[in-house]
C-alpha cells in the first residue's frame, strides 16, 4: 500500500524544505521523518487496519500541520487450496527414517493456523500459528504403528480446511531369515522329499527368498503377504551338505546361518553283518539283505541268505 501526504505551499515560499512523516494510531511509521512525501507498506495484514494520518514539518521555520485521519480496513482473504506434501515423497519410508510433512495453502492473509492429523487419532499431531502460506511438522525415528493416512488444516479466523490425505507406510528390513530342514538333517534318508523352509521374524511384504547348497542356488519362492516360503528337493546322495537361504525385500539382503544335511542309506543298506553260532564256534559271514516285500520304511523287516544260513530280522 501506497500513502501520500499531500500539502500546499504558496509560490513566494515554495523553496521551504519540508519533512513528512507517517502515523497509523498515533504509532510512528516506517523510519520517521523524511524528506518524501510518500510511504510504501509492502504487505498489508488484518492486524493493519486503522486511523492513519502524516504531519508535515516545515524546517525553518518551525510549522507544523497535521492532516486529517482516514480509517483503513484490511480485509482478511480466507485461506484456499489446502495441500500436503510429505519427505520422503510416495509414503514410503524406512521403519527409523524422519517424516517431514509440509502444510501450504495457495491463498490467506494474516496469520495462519496449521495443523497436522493422522486420520483415527484425536488429537493433533502438531500445530503452528505464522504470518506465511507454508509450515511443516517434522515426525523423528517413525514406527510401523505410525502407518495410516495423514492430512493437514489450515485456518486464518474463517474457519479450518482440510487437505487431502496420504497414507504413510513405513517398510521394515527384513530380518535374517531361519532356515529349517523336514525331515531333519540327522533323519533324512535317500529319497526322502526334503522341505526346505526358510522364514524372517521381521520384514514388510513383499518378500523373495532363494535356497541355496553350498552356496549354488537351487530356487526361489516369494511371499507376497510376508511370513515364509518353502522349496521342496527329492533327495540324492549328492545332496548331502550345508544348506542356507536369503530374504530380501527391496530394503536390503540377509543370510541364514547354515544348515548341514548328512544323509544316510535309508532302505538301501547294501550288506549286514551277523554272528553264527556252529558247535559253540563263532564266526563273522557276509550276507545281503533286502527290504521284506510290504515292509514300512520306518521299522522293516529283513530276510537274508547267507552261504548254508537263512533268517529273518525283525525289529
Amino acid at each position: 500500500m501506497n500513502l501520500k501526504c499531500e500539502t500546499w505551499l504558496p509560490p513566494l515560499r515554495s523553496h521551504i524544505e519540508l519533512q513528512f512523516c507517517f502515523f497509523r494510531e498515533d504509532k510512528v511509521l516506517g523510519s520517521g521523518w523524511s524528506s518524501s512525501p510518500e510511504l510504501q507498506i509492502p504487505t498489508m495484514w488484518s492486524e493493519d487496519s486503522g486511523s492513519y494520518s502524516c504531519q508535515a514539518n516545515a524546517v525553518t521555520p518551525n510549522i507544523i500541520k497535521i492532516s486529517l485521519r482516514s480509517w483503513i480496513s484490511v480485509q482478511r482473504i480466507p485461506v484456499s487450496d489446502v495441500n500436503l506434501k510429505i519427505q520422503p515423497p510416495g509414503g514410503q519410508l524406512i521403519e527409523g527414517e524422519d517424516l517431514v510433512l509440509i502444510c501450504s495453502v495457495a491463498k490467506g492473509t494474516g496469520t495462519v493456523t496449521f495443523s497436522w492429523h493422522r486420520e483415527g487419532t484425536e488429537r493433533s499431531l502438531g500445530r503452528k500459528t505464522q504470518r506465511a502460506l507454508s509450515a511443516e511438522l517434522r515426525i523423528a525415528a517413525v514406527r510401523e504403528q505410525d502407518a495410516g493416512r495423514y492430512y493437514c488444516a489450515a485456518d486464518n479466523m474463517h474457519g479450518p480446511i482440510l487437505s487431502r490425505w496420504i497414507r504413510v507406510t513405513p517398510r521394515i528390513p527384513v530380518s535374517r531369515p531361519i532356515l529349517t530342514l523336514n525331515p531333519a538333517g540327522a533323519q533324512a534318508v535317500v529319497g526322502d522329499l526334503l522341505e526346505l523352509r526358510c522364514e524372517v521374524q521381521s520384514g514388510s511384504p513383499p518378500i523373495l527368498y532363494w535356497f541355496y547348497h553350498e552356496d549354488i542356488t537351487l530356487g526361489s519362492s516369494s511371499a507376497p503377504s510376508g511370513g515364509g516360503a518353502s522349496f521342496n528337493l527329492s533327495l540324492t546322495a549328492e545332496h548331502s551338505g550345508n544348506y542356507s537361504c536369503g530374504a530380501d525385500n527391496g530394503l536390503g539382503v540377509q543370510r541364514s546361518y547354515m544348515v548341514t544335511l548328512n544323509l544316510t542309506g535309508g532302505l538301501g543298506v547294501p550288506e549286514l553283518r551277523v554272528s553264527v553260532k556252529v558247535n559253540k564256534i563263532f564266526f563273522l559271514q557276509t550276507v545281503q539283505i533286502l527290504p521284506a516285500l510290504g515292509a514300512s520304511r520306518d521299522c522293516p523287516d529283513f530276510m537274508g541268505e547267507g552261504k548254508g544260513i537263512h533268517f529273518n530280522l525283525r525289529c
